[in-house]
């Protein structure tokens, strides 16, 4: 997907020495939210992609009320305390997403009117954080390259000083001032965090934290607006990356952002599975699919045992109720899970997975699995990381580690 990302960027000249754009990314463009509004921005135009809409049309659906009000912990849109700062959570995101040509944007007297104008896009975004994230960084490059700024912020990443850090901060300061209607140092400087950071989680390096260089590397928790604050000691971490870094963005005080992401990735397996499986089970019984519909989504690697993963497409498989409530988990006790069967699962998602990125086209390219992140579930499921050092789209060594597993 980054390949197709690039070649529709290359559609455009995002410099904004012409075009002047201000809003091209600013302090609530984080990948969680992105992804929150891309997914927000899909549920309101699910009957009706031609549909233009505002910014107050997004915030105000039933769908975006429930995600705000109790993943992000924000007060009730009505309240009017709280206006200016939902127009900043929906507005900024937005804003992005139509200068980077993912939306359409027109002015009509003091509204902004949005239309879709790449759907495919959108709905990558809203899968995940991490895709969102993919998304941002190629975003972020292909800007700095149309406005002639890339070069120098690689000159930093090469050289992580002190003097190197303030000398492409004041950059940064000086072009924006110099070519958009912003002009608060400060306000361009909490900005420029956006920006730079991102691009520094790509090259493992140091980038900006509290105003000044940061003092190590940064991690993927460094970039989200609503921060991890949990760990999960017993899950097996790839090798080549800290423990921060691998940490995925969760929070248990917060239940509702484990509840939001695990619906969303149940209800888009679900609706996959109806549209490209006639609902069926991913599960073959004695050689043949079962003809009963597959209503079950359920956790391979369980959800109490593996929070980390329990988002993840690749951990969770369409199964009967039968399959689920006799097979995977016997005489229907959801606490035990048979581990024969859960290796059956595991393989057959595998196969799934690979079906997919073998023949992504007979799915009209949908973005869906991701054969890394299929790795990280194995990974974690298994507690190791004999996934690691699988080369892109090797099912066969996938395969060969299973069978050693099993």
């Amino acid at each position: 997907m980054k390949e197709k990302i690039k070649e529709y960027f290359s559609n455009f000249n995002f410099d904004l020495r012409k075009s002047h754009y201000s809003c091209w990314i600013d302090q609530k463009c984080t990948p969680d939210v992105i992804c929150i509004i891309a997914d927000c921005i899909i549920n309101y135009l699910e009957n009706d992609r031609n549909k233009e809409f505002t910014v107050k049309d997004i915030w105000n659906s039933d769908y975006s009320i429930d995600i705000i009000e109790s993943i992000f912990r924000k007060p009730g849109v009505d309240s009017e305390a709280s206006s200016n700062e939902y127009d900043k959570f929906f507005s900024q995101p937005i804003k992005l997403l139509a200068y980077s040509q993912v939306l359409s944007e027109e002015h009509s007297g003091h509204k902004n009117y949005y239309k879709l104008k790449n759907y495919d896009l959108l709905d990558y975004i809203s899968i995940r954080d991490r895709n969102a994230l993919d998304f941002l960084i190629l975003y972020i490059e292909k800007v700095l390259k149309d406005s002639n700024l890339l070069e120098d912020f690689n000159i930093f990443f090469e050289v992580q000083t002190k003097e190197s850090y303030l000398a492409i901060k004041q950059r940064y300061i000086n072009f924006i001032k110099n070519n958009t209607d912003k002009n608060g140092s400060t306000e361009i400087s909490r900005i420029f965090t956006k920006v730079i950071n991102p691009l520094a989680f790509k090259f493992r390096k140091c980038g900006t934290e509290n105003g000044r260089i940061s003092n190590s590397a940064i991690t993927y928790d460094m970039l989200l607006y609503n921060r991890l604050n949990w760990r999960d000691s017993e899950v097996a971490k790839p090798k080549n990356i800290t423990r921060k870094e691998f940490e995925q963005y969760m929070d248990i005080k917060n239940d509702n952002i484990l509840t939001y992401n695990v619906d969303k990735a149940k209800r888009r397996i679900k609706q996959f599975n109806d549209r490209y499986r006639d609902g069926l089970s991913e599960m073959k019984i004695n050689g043949e699919y079962p003809s009963e519909k597959a209503t079950q989504m359920h956790h391979i690697f369980p959800q109490n045992e593996y929070p980390t993963i329990a988002n993840y497409l690749e951990n969770i498989i369409a199964l009967t109720p039968n399959q689920h409530y006799l097979e995977a988990h016997p005489d229907n006790n959801t606490q035990y899970i048979n581990e024969d069967y859960q290796y059956l699962c595991v393989i057959a998602k595998v196969g799934d997975v690979k079906d997919y990125c073998d023949n992504i086209e007979k799915y009209d390219n949908i973005p869906l699995y991701d054969f890394k992140c299929m790795l990280f579930v194995l990974n974690t499921g298994y507690k190791t990381n004999e996934f690691d050092d699988i080369e892109l789209y090797d099912f066969n060594k996938v395969y060969e580690k299973l069978r050693e597993i099993g």
